[in-house]
């Protein structure tokens, strides 16, 4: 039987069966997905700026008159720079994922290059990773978001 990761000490991953590679058909059903949820986080992100401008948050914030409508004010731009931020992040994978789905790479692990469950393309398709690489790659990089020497 193929052995998944000849250093994994866990042999019950080795008996699991291997996934199956994704067709054609696959293929375009997940595009599908990335690009109409790109389709509503454009939409998502365009709803934001335009509540932005209507709101005025600098003029919201210059007319508080103490310090908990300054808070709320400040609150509020936070928000938004964090849902903006969040947009910003999934439309880079959905971009990143376009492009596998272009290189015929979509579905590949990139750490193992095995094939990627498809329950878990459904559930979540821009990943990249199969199941155990993606555990090992959280434990490793566990709150460590930007790699530091």
């Amino acid at each position: 039987m193929f052995n998944r990761f000849p250093t994994d000490p866990n042999p019950q991953a080795n008996d699991t069966p291997m996934p199956t590679e994704l067709n054609e058909q696959d293929r375009k059903h997940f595009r599908s997905l990335l690009e109409a949820r790109r389709k509503t986080l454009l939409d998502e992100t365009r709803e934001i700026l335009l509540e932005q401008q209507d709101e005025h948050f600098v003029d919201l914030a210059g007319r508080v008159h103490d310090l908990e409508e300054e808070s709320v004010a400040d609150l509020l731009v936070d928000l938004h720079i964090a849902d903006m931020e969040r947009h910003i992040d999934e439309l880079y994978d959905i971009e990143n994922a376009l492009r596998r789905i272009e290189q015929q790479t979509y579905g590949e692990c990139v750490d193992c290059s095995v094939p990627i469950d498809k329950p878990r393309l459904e559930a979540y398709p821009t990943a990249k990773r199969c199941l155990p690489c993606q555990q090992r790659h959280e434990q490793t990089h566990a709150g460590n978001r930007h790699p530091t020497l």
